[in-house]
């Protein structure tokens, strides 16, 4: 295990034990969206802004996730459906761990879609990934979402719960899940994870306050940070809202003190 260890702290802060994490895998599920044709300056932008690490797909790596500045950390996305497929809750393996470490990744992520019609398939793939994950000692991050014909409300915290422990048992080293939407309840969530959970920034909302609001939310609740795409990437200041999210992350700074970056 010594090797996830290693990997890890490069995606993840020392000091303070979360991650700021910038999901750019939104290419193969919805398209060339705003804030994801210039990779490079993008990249740039939310290194700047204090992220620790950026997660895209294999074919996006050698066009985006070496920057002028600072390093980061590379998560290589081994999962893929598009959103005008059949049935986008099929997430089906794209590329493997031996590929991530070709490329030097730190990390590895998949995705998993609890209840969802093709969940056997996704199980049993999640299996395979943490075995190899342990033999190469690769940090495995599970985006883990309740989503299903038997899912009414896929922000249902003990749903959330349910498909973070999932992917707990199945050998995640990170799980990556919803906010339930309160404190109490998200601490439940965390507590039943038991390994170290980040919040997804979900569709980009309208209120800055209201993400930098879920943000601190969820570290009093026991979170371990945040993996958030279209909030910071398409935010019309990219690395003034990166920087906000860090310090909140990273720093311990309070709502009102983060939003002064935005200012």
């Amino acid at each position: 295990m010594y090797g996830k260890n290693i990997r890890i702290e490069r995606i993840m802060d020392r000091a303070s034990g979360n991650a700021v994490i910038v999901p750019m895998d939104h290419g193969i599920s919805v398209g060339p969206i705003a804030g994801l044709t210039d990779m490079k300056s993008t990249v740039e932008d939310v290194v700047e802004g204090g992220a620790t690490a950026v997660l895209m797909h294999k074919g996006i790596v050698p066009l985006g996730h070496r920057t002028s500045g600072h390093d980061v950390g590379l998560i290589l996305h081994l999962s893929a459906s598009t959103d005008i497929g059949v049935n986008s809750n099929n997430k089906v393996l794209v590329a493997t761990v031996e590929e991530a470490l070709s490329m030097g990744a730190d990390a590895v992520s998949m995705h998993i879609n609890v209840g969802a019609e093709c969940e056997p398939q996704m199980l049993s793939d999640l299996g395979m990934v943490s075995r190899q994950c342990s033999q190469w000692g690769m940090p495995l991050i599970v985006m883990a979402y309740p989503r299903g014909p038997k899912i009414k409300d896929s922000y249902d915290p003990q749903a959330i719960a349910h498909a973070a422990r999932v992917a707990t048992e199945l050998g995640a080293d990170i799980v990556k899940c919803s906010y339930t939407g309160d404190i109490d309840t998200f601490r439940d969530v965390v507590k039943g994870t038991v390994v170290p959970v980040v919040i997804a920034g979900g569709p980009k909302m309208n209120s800055d306050m209201d993400v930098l609001n879920m943000v601190h939310d969820s570290l009093e609740a026991g979170g371990h940070g945040v993996s958030m795409g279209r909030n910071i990437f398409q935010h019309k200041n990219v690395r003034g809202m990166m920087s906000a999210v860090s310090d909140i992350v990273l720093h311990g700074a309070t709502v009102e003190e983060a939003a002064k970056h935005l200012r």
